[in-house]
């Protein structure tokens, strides 16, 4: 029987093969990590231990479609603090197991095989393998880079059949940072479901706060994504979540079955929960701070430069520059590497015109700052 992967060739490119022999023979500036455990961002160990210690005694497996009630109240009480604020019911989030566990879900209740969802041209690529597994079409819209990589509001009604079933919105986005700041006419005009991945909400830097979209469209039914992953930088820790805006509430129902149907979020990070959101914060500051340090330190050393332009990201924690008189991201990329710095082309990201260079400020500031340098001597 066919599987949605035959014919899919999985041998490693020339940019793959590079960079197992660079590592192979002395290894390589990383400046595409986004996992803050290699980067020394390591959650206060304390904290977890003091959370953890009363969970073993009283552990009882108490399953609940929606989570755990501590856990849940600790989620709507951080939206609560967001500005504006979002104002969640406990039976509004469903606790899962991860944010992709959390968009399959999504997918599954919001469309069938044969509809299609509408998804940024820019993006990480995760969505293309879950709608593959769900047999669904995602139809891409517009991300114009001109206008700091904002959704063209034309291309996403363009997009629009009468088969489309949802938007999907990344805000902070990744790669370029953008933020969706203000309420989009577009949507309203569709008026179809939203899910808003915001995985990236703590990490500000051209923008003071990032709004979470559901206040910004109360009359739209919104599915409001996150976890402890980029929150807390406990990737191997995962936990995830969905958040019903008051329009989505009428999903409710099937989303609670879908959930039983895996109840994939474990109780002991459901434990944790509620000390992460008490105690964790500071360390949610020292991480951004890292980031935003890095960014300024890249912004600054690619200011004037004759081929790099960077612009300041809203957020998040990716820059996302354009490189002038290029033609080849995948060659560019592998005369970087020969340099010893490792940057994903921008075509990792999907059809994105011109060429780009994907590059964390998550990586540890002193590795940071010697693969920028490196990047700006090696294009100058």
């Amino acid at each position: 029987m066919p599987g949605i992967y035959d014919g899919l060739d999985l041998t490693p490119n020339d940019l793959e093969q590079t960079r197992q022999h660079c590592l192979a023979a002395g290894g390589y500036i990383d400046l595409t990590s986004s996992n803050p455990t290699a980067q020394g961002l390591i959650f206060p160990p304390e904290v977890l231990r003091e959370a953890a210690e009363g969970f073993w005694a009283t552990r009882r497996y108490t399953p609940d479609a929606h989570g755990s009630p501590t856990a849940r109240a600790a989620i709507g009480a951080y939206y609560a603090g967001r500005t504006p604020p979002l104002t969640l019911e406990p039976d509004d989030l469903f606790l899962t197991a991860s944010t992709s566990e959390a968009y399959a879900l999504l997918f599954a209740l919001l469309a069938d095989p044969g509809d299609n969802l509408l998804a940024p041209n820019v993006t990480y690529p995760l969505f293309e393998y879950l709608a593959a597994l769900r047999g669904i079409e995602l139809r891409p819209y517009t991300l114009c880079e001109a206008q700091g990589w904002q959704i063209d509001e034309d291309s996403l009604l363009a997009s629009a059949d009468q088969r489309t079933r949802g938007v999907l919105i990344v805000s902070p986005h990744n790669p370029t940072g953008m933020v969706v700041g203000q309420p989009l006419a577009a949507l309203r005009w569709l008026g179809l479901p939203v899910i808003c991945d915001e995985v990236f909400a703590p990490f500000v830097y051209g923008v003071s706060t990032v709004p979470p979209l559901a206040a910004l469209h109360p009359e739209l039914p919104v599915f409001t994504l996150n976890g402890i992953s980029k929150l807390f930088a406990l990737p191997d820790m995962k936990l995830g979540w969905i958040a019903l805006s008051a329009a989505a509430r009428p999903y409710g129902p099937r989303l609670e079955l879908l959930n039983d149907t895996f109840l994939g979020a474990n109780s002991l990070t459901q434990h944790l929960l509620p000390t992460l959101f008490t105690h964790g914060m500071p360390f949610v500051a020292t991480m951004l701070a890292q980031v935003r340090a890095n960014l300024d330190l890249a912004l600054t050393h690619f200011a004037g430069h004759p081929r790099l332009v960077a612009r300041p990201p809203d957020g998040g924690y990716y820059l996302f520059p354009t490189i002038q008189g290029c033609d080849d991201e995948e060659a560019l990329a592998l005369r970087l590497l020969k340099q010893g710095v490792l940057a994903h082309p921008g075509y990792f990201y999907g059809e994105v015109p011109g060429a780009h260079l994907m590059l964390s400020a998550l990586t540890a500031p002193g590795p940071f700052a010697e693969g920028i340098a490196r990047l700006a001597i090696t294009l100058a």
